[in-house]
């Protein structure tokens, strides 16, 4: 069965950083990216980052380009997202997700990723 398990999520200051992590394991069929999303309550689901598994293509939303980023280790069949200079409104929940074959270059949409981790709290206050 395939999953997703986010970690590193915690308490920061604004101006720290965090390394959020998402391991994957139990994935049969083949997926072209994986991506890390995230929500506050009473907004939708947006995209973060991603990264094309077939040639490394990475995506960022405009408000973490520059702070952030997407990185992956195939040995430990996990991605990172390295979060520097954090502000208040990177505070969210965090999920990390994998889109199946045949999505374009875009990745940032959350719609057609199919397999989600249950996400990590990352809270930027003082």
């Amino acid at each position: 069965q395939a999953q997703l398990k986010e970690s590193g999520g915690t308490l920061v200051q604004p101006g720290g950083s965090l390394r959020l992590a998402c391991v994957m394991s139990g994935f049969k069929n083949p997926f072209d990216a994986i991506g890390w999303f995230r929500q506050v309550p009473g907004k939708e689901r947006e995209g973060v980052s991603c990264i094309k598994t077939t040639d490394g293509l990475t995506g960022y939303a405009d408000s973490v380009k520059g702070r952030f980023t997407i990185s992956r280790d195939n040995a430990k069949n996990t991605v990172y997202l390295q979060m520097n200079d954090l502000k208040a409104e990177d505070t969210a929940v965090y999920y990390c997700a994998t889109r199946g074959l045949g999505g374009g270059n875009y990745c940032l949409s959350p719609r057609p990723y199919d397999y989600w981790g249950k996400g990590t709290q990352v809270t930027v206050s003082s």
